[in-house]
């Protein structure tokens, strides 16, 4: 087996920690909180409030199962429009409160099925962009296993942009881009060299800031991701609004 072809079957594996996971394990009184107020509660997001250390935040994540019956409720961590919504309204929520938001990513991309496209998949997608460029708190977006298309960019508009170790982060999935160049999805391995969809290749790029290393031991892990964040937080914390959106917006604009 290839590297490129080891790091996608890690970023695929369903034994990866999931977004609700981490939020358990990183925050303290974690309390999910639902629904859109609109259509109805997407499973594929989950988000909800809770305290890093002292530090009150705000967790938004997209969630994949972990076996069959799992998946098909979180509808394999493919987010309907609602969920992008859900999203949105808890990062507002986390604006009119001064909470610092944490955005998990871990999706194929967003669900193109046509009751999702009926419902304004596009529009709810394209919102969220806007609205997070803009959002008055620190925003910090971490990969935390597939970060695909722009169902994952959805979530994923921040100061920073983490990834961990052997996640992915690419505009469509190495089967997609070789079945568009090629016709032959079969080649996707070689699609994902040309793509660079590696951590380390994204942080060589300046497409990701920091690039997290995996350990063996999962509470040595989440220590150190706990302490990166608080530190980060605090430091994004201390800058004035106006600096903070504006450094948002040249990070971006730089592409």
């Amino acid at each position: 087996m290839t590297k490129i072809a080891k790091t996608i079957r890690q970023a695929r594996d369903q034994a990866r920690l999931t977004s609700l996971e981490y939020a358990r394990l990183l925050l303290d009184d974690f309390m999910e909180l639902h629904g859109d107020r609109q259509f109805r509660d997407d499973g594929a997001v989950i988000g909800g409030i809770g305290f890093l250390d002292s530090l009150p935040i705000t967790v938004v994540g997209i969630q994949k199962g972990k076996s069959l019956q799992d998946n098909l409720k979180r509808n394999f961590g493919q987010p309907h429009p609602e969920g992008y919504r859900k999203a949105l309204r808890l990062m507002k929520q986390a604006e009119k409160f001064g909470r610092p938001v944490l955005t998990l990513i871990n999706t194929a991309g967003a669900y193109p099925g046509v009751g999702a496209e009926e419902r304004g998949q596009g529009e709810a997608i394209a919102r969220n962009l806007m609205e997070m460029s803009d959002l008055k708190v620190p925003v910090i977006a971490l990969i935390i296993g597939e970060g695909g298309s722009g169902g994952a960019l959805a979530l994923a508009v921040a100061d920073q942009v983490w990834m961990l170790e052997h996640a992915i982060y690419a505009v469509l999935s190495p089967e997609g881009f070789a079945s568009i160049l090629w016709k032959d999805a079969s080649r996707a391995m070689e699609a994902a060299r040309l793509m660079k969809i590696t951590s380390y290749e994204l942080l060589e790029m300046g497409v990701v800031d920091q690039v997290i290393p995996e350990q063996e031991s999962q509470q040595e892990m989440v220590a150190c991701l706990k302490q990166k964040l608080l530190t980060s937080f605090q430091q994004l914390q201390s800058q004035p609004t106006e600096q903070l959106i504006a450094a948002r917006y040249e990070r971006f604009r730089k592409y």
